[in-house]
C-alpha cells in the first residue's frame, strides 16, 4: 500500500516538473503548447504502461523537439504529413524493440554521445535567442545566427525583462527550494503573474483548448515527399530510442534494477504512434523527470501513468491560465534546459582526452549544430569504427621465420617460410598479410600459421584465396594451419574448392613434417 502512495506522490511531482517543459517544447517545436502537453500525456502514459523501465517518465525532450521543429519547417501548414513522420517513427521504434536493436546502443562511443548532446544543447540555446529578445523565432540555426543584427534591432525590452527574470530563477533558485517546487514551475507562475500585473504587451502562448485534441489521420501525404518523410522518421526513431535507453540506464543505476530494452522501445513506439493520431509531438524517456520521479519514491510504472493523468487534469482545469504564459518565459526555461543538456562530464576533461576522442566529439558537435543530426551520429560512429579497426590491426602480430629441413641436401631449396599470425585477421589486417607475403622470394613453400587467430572474417578469407591463386601461378605452395572452427568457416564458403585442394593442418608441427616428407620424396 505504501508503494502505491509513493508512486502516486512521485507521479504528481513528476507532472509538476513536466508541465513547464511540455509547454516549452511544444512551443519550440512549432506545433504549439497543446501539442507538447498532449505529447507528455499520451506518450507518458503508454510508454509507462507498455515500457520496460518501471520508473521512467517519458515526454517531449530536447533532441526530439529539434527534429520535430525541422519537420514542421519542411512541411509548413501540413499537420497530416508531420504526423505521418511521427507515426512511422513510432512504428520503427516498435520494430526496433521486436528485433532487439536496443542492445547495440551501448556500443555507441561516448565521444559521439557527448558531441551529439552538446550539439542539441547549443541548438536549443541558439533557437531561443529570438524569443528571449521578444522577436519572432526562426527554425534555422544558420539563419538565426546570420540575422542576429536584424534581430537585435527589433528587440522587445519587456520580453527581455521577463526572460531574464526567468533565467535568473532557473539558475539561482536554491536547491532546498527547487527540490520542493521545481524552479521551472516557480518561474512559469511567478513571471507570468508579474507580466499580467505589469500589463506587459508581449507575445503569449495563446488560447489552449480545454477539451481533448482533434483526431488527425497520419497516413495522408504526398507520395513525392516519401523520401523526406522517411528521413525524418528514421531520425526521430533513432534519437527517441537512444534518448530513452540512455535514460533507462540512468534509472537502472539509481534503482539498482535492470530495464528491458525490448519492452522499453516497444512502449516508446506505441506511445509515439498514438501521439500521431492526436497532433501531439513525440518524445522519449526524459532523464531529469525520471530522476525526480525516482527521488520522489517511485518504484513501479504506476508513477508514470499518474504523471500523465495529473497533466491531463491540469490541462482541463488550468488551460485559461496557461494561455497567458509569455513566450519569453518559456525561452528562459528552454535556455536553461539547453545548458543542462551540455555534457559537462566530457567538457571538464576535454583538455585531457586523446586527440582521436576530441576529433570525434568536435566533429559530431559541429555536424549536429550545422548539418544534420543523423549524419552527425553516423559520421561519429564511422570515424570511431575506423580508429577502433586501426587499433585492433596494430595489435595483430605477424612474425616471419624460416625453418630448415634436417636432411643433408641443398639448403637453398629446402628452407620453408613460416608466417605466424596472432590476433584478428579481418578486413583491417588482411592487406598487411598480403604485403608481408609479397616480400618472401626464396622459399618454395610457405606456411601461414593462423592457429592463434582469434577472429577471421570474409575479407580475410577472400584475401587468402587471392594469395593462394597468385602464389600458385608462381609455382609456390601455400600451407595453412587453422583451428577447427576457422577451417569449418573457410570450407563453408569455398565455392571454388580452392581451399579443399591445398594442405590445411591443425598444428604447425604437422605442416612442417609434411614439407620434410615432401622434400625427402621429391628432393
Amino acid at each position: 500500500m505504501s508503494n502505491i502512495k509513493n508512486d502516486i506522490f512521485a507521479g504528481i511531482t513528476a507532472a509538476v516538473v513536466a508541465l513547464p517543459l511540455a509547454l516549452a517544447f511544444g512551443v519550440a517545436s512549432g506545433a504549439g503548447a497543446v501539442a507538447g502537453l498532449y505529447g507528455a500525456i499520451i506518450l507518458g502514459f503508454f510508454a509507462a504502461f507498455f515500457g520496460g523501465t518501471p520508473t521512467q517518465i517519458s515526454g517531449p525532450t530536447g533532441p526530439m523537439t529539434v527534429i520535430v521543429a525541422a519537420t514542421i519547417a519542411t512541411f509548413p501548414n501540413d499537420i497530416s504529413t508531420v504526423m505521418t513522420v511521427v507515426f512511422l517513427a513510432g512504428i520503427m521504434q516498435i520494430s526496433f524493440g521486436i528485433i532487439g536493436i536496443g542492445k547495440w546502443v551501448k556500443y555507441i562511443p561516448y565521444p559521439v554521445i557527448s558531441g551529439f548532446m552538446c550539439g542539441i544543447g547549443v541548438i536549443i540555446i541558439i533557437l531561443q535567442i529570438n524569443p528571449f529578445l521578444g522577436v519572432e523565432s526562426y527554425s534555422s540555426i544558420i539563419y538565426t545566427i546570420t540575422h542576429f543584427l536584424d534581430t537585435f534591432e527589433k528587440l522587445n525590452i519587456q520580453a527581455i525583462i521577463l526572460s531574464s527574470i526567468t533565467l535568473l530563477i532557473m539558475f539561482f533558485t536554491p536547491k532546498k527550494i527547487s527540490n520542493i517546487i521545481p524552479s521551472a514551475l516557480i518561474a512559469l507562475v511567478f513571471v507570468t503573474l508579474f507580466s499580467i500585473f505589469m500589463n506587459f504587451e508581449i507575445t503569449t502562448i495563446g488560447e489552449i483548448p480545454m477539451g481533448f485534441p482533434d483526431f488527425v489521420l497520419p497516413i495522408s501525404f504526398d507520395i513525392l515527399k516519401l523520401s523526406t518523410i522517411l528521413t525524418f522518421a528514421i531520425t526521430l526513431a533513432l534519437l527517441g530510442s537512444i534518448d530513452s535507453l540512455l535514460t533507462s540506464v540512468v534509472a537502472d543505476s539509481k534503482t539498482k534494477t535492470k530495464h528491458d530494452s525490448k519492452k522499453e522501445l516497444i512502449g516508446q513506439g506505441i506511445g509515439n504512434t498514438i501521439c500521431s493520431f492526436f497532433g501531439a509531438i513525440p518524445g522519449a524517456g526524459a532523464t531529469m523527470r525520471t530522476v525526480v520521479n525516482i527521488n520522489s519514491g517511485a518504484t513501479t510504472k504506476l508513477s508514470g501513468m499518474v504523471h500523465s493523468i495529473t497533466l491531463l487534469l491540469i490541462v482541463l482545469i488550468l488551460a485559461p491560465f496557461a494561455s497567458e504564459i509569455p513566450l519569453a518565459v518559456l525561452s528562459g526555461i528552454l535556455i536553461k534546459v539547453g545548458f543542462d543538456i551540455l555534457d559537462y562530464k566530457f567538457l571538464k576533461i576535454i583538455n585531457k582526452v586523446s586527440r582521436q576522442d576530441l576529433i570525434i566529439m568536435v566533429t559530431v558537435f559541429l555536424l549536429t549544430v550545422f548539418v544534420d543530426l543523423i549524419m552527425a551520429v553516423g559520421v561519429g560512429i564511422t570515424i570511431s569504427s575506423i580508429i577502433a579497426v586501426y587499433q585492433v590491426s596494430k595489435n595483430t602480430q605477424m612474425k616471419t621465420s624460416r625453418s630448415r629441413v634436417s636432411f643433408d641436401i641443398d639448403i637453398e631449396n629446402h628452407e620453408i617460410e613460416i608466417l605466424k599470425v596472432k590476433g584478428s585477421l579481418f578486413f583491417g589486417t588482411a592487406s598487411a598479410l598480403e604485403s608481408r607475403l609479397e616480400k618472401i622470394k626464396d622459399s618454395k613453400k610457405i606456411i601461414i600459421d593462423c592457429k592463434n587467430v582469434s577472429f577471421l572474417d570474409i575479407s580475410a578469407i577472400f584475401t587468402l584465396e587471392e594469395i593462394i591463386e597468385k602464389f600458385k601461378s608462381k609455382d609456390l605452395e601455400i600451407i595453412l594451419v587453422l583451428n577447427y572452427r576457422h577451417k569449418k568457416k573457410i570450407l563453408s564458403v569455398d565455392t571454388s574448392n580452392l581451399f579443399r585442394k591445398i594442405r590445411i593442418y591443425h598444428n604447425l608441427d604437422d605442416a612442417i613434417n609434411y614439407t620434410q616428407k615432401y622434400e625427402l620424396v621429391h628432393g
